[in-house]
């Protein structure tokens, strides 16, 4: 595998933008040209180099005849030009020859028309602008794109799924959704990507590039977008609302599609669909069981750098989000939400069997079960099936002899937080749960239940013979103790 350093990459990526720049300006040229030609002419093809290693010279007659178009092909990609002072620029893209350079970072061009278009971006020079909205654009092509907007036009449409784009370029980025192609590979990793830009994205991790900043926490971001979404924490501010419910987010949710329903990306491995197509990424990664995110204190694996964050905070012990209630604290603001509902005793989610309601749409989606009886979760060593991954998860200890949880004053492990807890209470002596009605304490709830038999005379087994009643329980007891 090639590992290049900083400087290569950097300079990998400003040779992909000149590039890309070049063929842009010569199909803006070639299309210009369709539309002001219209007479007839002959054309003599000059020898010119196709290679600096190799010189082909030929002399070629084309004729254009009204009502046609004539050809010029480039001999090595078999492009086709109108123009021989096209072809001949595009040339310089195969002979690498670069005459102008940008006198700020060193990246050149094949072109002076180019390089003056590139240096807009340093210069911030916008010199097209639209009537209609203000807005300025650094190229006229930029300008016609964004014309659409008023006028509403998207030509370009979807035969899969029927959606429709402003640019063809859209469009054939959309196509990849639908057939999974990935043609922008990371030289140093190897990681495919739809995009050229979130391939240029992903190679700012290598570089450690973080050119955003924000001014008022001095956090830093490889992205523009993601120091905006950062800023609304600072400003609260939530730009977008839906229209139907009023609801506001601080970025866009795309909330219209919880309404309508529309789940326009699906998985070609299980067919389940999605509203977002950063949910099916991340979906994809159950197939192929890519977790790109490790935690550097324990090594638990990631499919997402958001819950690596999330986990970091196991260790770290960080709670930003505090019920204004209670005082609790909470690592996630979702956690912090389903326990708000504790308070105000909103119960959104019904079972429609017996109609239970559940703060939770997750406890609502386990209790189904029970009447199901659905026990989806299966272990692949010994084929016992679980209701609750949490429970397989647990069961999978007994195999793997995993007891990660250690009690600091005499050592002894436990394959669940919960039995910690229950022997932790050997050494406290805490008994936290306390009978109502007498008084006594108990170090575990289930022996509570038990004790309350007691006063209400309900049976402590499940059939008993009359032998075993309370009241026989109590007599022999009375007998054995001599009171």
């Amino acid at each position: 595998m090639l590992f290049l350093n900083e400087n290569a990459l950097h300079l990998w990526a400003l040779d992909l933008t000149a590039i890309k720049e070049e063929n842009e300006v010569l199909n803006e040229m070639e299309e210009k040209d369709q539309y002001e030609n219209h007479h007839d002419f002959i054309i003599e093809e000059k020898s010119f180099n196709c290679s600096q290693t190799e010189k082909a010279s030929s002399q070629k007659r084309v004729k254009k005849v009204i009502g046609t178009s004539c050809c010029l092909t480039c001999f090595q990609c078999g492009k086709l030009f109108t123009q021989h002072g096209n072809l001949k620029a595009h040339m310089k893209i195969h002979t690498g020859e670069k005459p102008f350079t940008c006198q700020q970072h060193g990246v050149s061009f094949t072109r002076k028309g180019i390089l003056n278009r590139h240096m807009r971006i340093h210069t911030g020079e916008k010199p097209y602008k639209c009537l209609q909205c203000g807005k300025s654009f650094d190229q006229h092509e930029n300008l016609k794109i964004h014309m659409k907007i008023h006028t509403g036009e998207n030509p370009f449409t979807c035969q899969q799924c029927g959606k429709n784009f402003n640019q063809k370029t859209n469009l054939i980025r959309h196509m990849r959704i639908h057939t999974g192609e990935k043609p922008y590979t990371c030289p140093q990793c190897g990681k495919a990507f739809h995009q050229h830009g979130n391939l240029n994205v992903h190679m700012k991790i290598h570089t450690g590039e973080n050119p955003f900043t924000c001014q008022q926490c001095g956090k830093s971001f490889n992205r523009k977008g993601n120091l905006k979404y950062h800023m609304r924490i600072h400003t609260r501010g939530k730009p977008y609302t839906c229209h139907q419910c009023g609801k506001s987010f601080n970025q866009n949710e795309e909330d219209m599609k919880i309404h309508s329903g529309e789940k326009p990306y699906t998985c070609p491995q299980c067919g389940k669909s999605f509203d977002q197509l950063g949910n099916l990424e991340v979906h994809m990664k159950i197939h192929t069981g890519e977790s790109p995110f490790t935690c550097q204190r324990c090594g638990k694996h990631f499919n997402r750098k958001v819950n690596l964050n999330y986990h970091m905070r196991v260790h770290t012990g960080e709670s930003p989000f505090t019920c204004q209630q209670c005082g609790k604290r909470f690592t996630q603001k979702g956690s912090l939400n389903r326990h708000m509902r504790i308070h105000t005793g909103e119960k959104p989610y019904s079972c429609p069997q017996c109609g239970v309601s559940f703060t939770q749409k997750a406890v609502l989606d386990r209790h189904t079960r029970t009447h199901t009886r659905e026990k989806p979760y299966t272990c692949n060593q010994c084929g016992k099936s679980f209701d609750q991954n949490e429970k397989l998860e647990v069961h999978m200890r007994i195999h793997t002899g995993q007891n990660p949880f250690t009690c600091q004053q005499c050592g002894k492990s436990f394959n669940r937080k919960g039995n910690l807890k229950y022997h932790m209470r050997i050494h406290t002596r805490e008994k936290p749960y306390t009978c109502n009605q007498c008084g006594k304490s108990f170090d575990q709830n289930k022996n509570l239940e038990v004790h309350m038999r007691i006063h209400t005379g309900e049976n402590l087994f499940p059939n008993p013979s009359p032998a075993f009643s309370v009241e026989n329980v109590s007599i022999k007891k009375q007998t054995l103790t001599g009171i």
